[in-house]
């Protein structure tokens, strides 16, 4: 149950370049440029629901479980279909564009979103 609770973005690095890099309008970058995005976690076993608020005030809701295929929804809402894995405490799945972790590290939410040499990531303290 580690991943559950409400997390607030602390620090991101990589934001503007990856944006940039996976097609995200300059208008909206600019707006989640210093945005503290919430993050809320409801995990029971091998079950989650993700949810994020987005600067444009979009909140995209994931469901899946545990190497199970799931229907999924990027920002954009664009819906694909992916399968979460966890190894290790780390959450990985792959998105249309990037691939993305999540992860528990000294108390913080870590998420590592990547593609090709460019990587965000953000760090968020529970709520």
């Amino acid at each position: 149950m580690a991943f559950a609770g409400k997390w607030e973005t602390e620090t991101q690095e990589g934001y503007e370049e990856f944006c940039k890099l996976v097609g995200i309008p300059d208008d909206i970058i600019e707006k989640g440029r210093d945005y503290k995005l919430i993050t809320e976690v409801v995990q029971n076993g091998n079950e989650f629901s993700w949810s994020q608020l987005y600067p444009t005030n979009k909140r995209v809701t994931n469901k899946f479980v545990i190497d199970q295929e799931c229907d999924m929804e990027t920002i954009g809402g664009k819906k694909f279909k992916a399968t979460v894995t966890m190894e290790g405490g780390k959450l990985s799945t792959k998105f249309p564009k990037y691939h993305h972790t999540s992860e528990i590290s000294g108390g913080k939410l870590i998420e590592t979103s990547t593609v090709g040499s460019v990587v965000l990531k953000r760090t968020s303290k529970k709520i």
